[in-house]
């Protein structure tokens, strides 16, 4: 069964420098890692997505799109004033989307989310991305619900946002079941939940390298799917919904 992971990372420090994040600076992770890594899971295209701890720097995003070819894409952080020619440049390299990284920072700020991801949308099709605790998006819920494309990550973090990542797929947000090794709750209850209230919600991410997480990605996230949906629903969270997702945005 094929596979788009809609969540990786790339960290090439050895030719784009990254910022360390709370104390934090990654491990190397570059495409050729990625692919070793990556090589017996059916993958026929990705997510590339900036993390904290590589700011507002584009050129690794760039670069990591053109070595890993037109089936994967990218989404990245920008300032809000980041000129409309530059959002279209990236745009045609493979970005489709900016990312707001309220649980680690490094990102836009959260004043800006409603403006820029309506701008960010008008001009090329791009969602938010939001890298969040889901229980802390209750007053920003109604920006959200306004905003033509959003995903949430890693399933909304944590057990106390259950609820509020329920309601939010079930009015239209896109939920990345990626980062299981970072969960502390009972995974499959809410895959089952999601994708009971809105099968075209759920996108899976392999998540690698798994930066910070006690525990990274290994195959057997993949077999919890297929065990839990069966073959056709296992391929809209494992293939279908993200390349749908992907394919309107950009």
């Amino acid at each position: 069964m094929a596979i788009f992971d809609a969540h990786l990372h790339i960290i090439d420090p050895a030719f784009f420098p990254v910022q360390a994040n709370q104390g934090y600076e990654p491990p190397a992770f570059t495409v050729d890692d990625y692919r070793q890594a990556s090589r017996d899971l059916g993958i026929t295209g990705g997510t590339v997505v900036s993390g904290s701890f590589q700011g507002f720097d584009q050129a690794y995003l760039v670069d990591a799109l053109k070595r890993l070819g037109p089936d994967f894409v990218g989404v990245t952080q920008l300032p809000a004033d980041t000129p409309d020619a530059t959002i279209l440049e990236l745009n045609e390299a493979g970005v489709r989307g900016v990312r707001f990284n309220l649980h680690r920072g490094g990102s836009e700020k959260l004043a800006r989310l409603a403006d820029f991801g309506a701008r960010i949308h008008e001009l090329a099709g791009w969602h938010v991305e939001l890298y969040a605790d889901a229980a802390e998006l209750e007053p920003i819920r109604r920006i959200l619900l306004s905003l033509p494309a959003v995903s949430l990550d890693h399933l909304g973090l944590t057990a106390a946002g259950r609820h509020e990542t329920l309601l939010l797929a079930e009015r239209g947000v896109r939920i990345k079941a990626c980062g299981f090794g970072r969960l502390e709750f009972d995974i499959d209850s809410l895959l089952n939940d999601i994708h009971r209230a809105n099968p075209e919600a759920l996108m899976f991410g392999t998540d690698l390298p798994g930066t910070r997480a006690p525990r990274v990605f290994h195959a057997g996230d993949v077999e919890r799917i297929r065990n839990l949906l069966g073959p056709e629903e296992a391929d809209r969270v494992l293939r279908r919904n993200a390349m749908n997702f992907y394919r309107q945005s950009g």
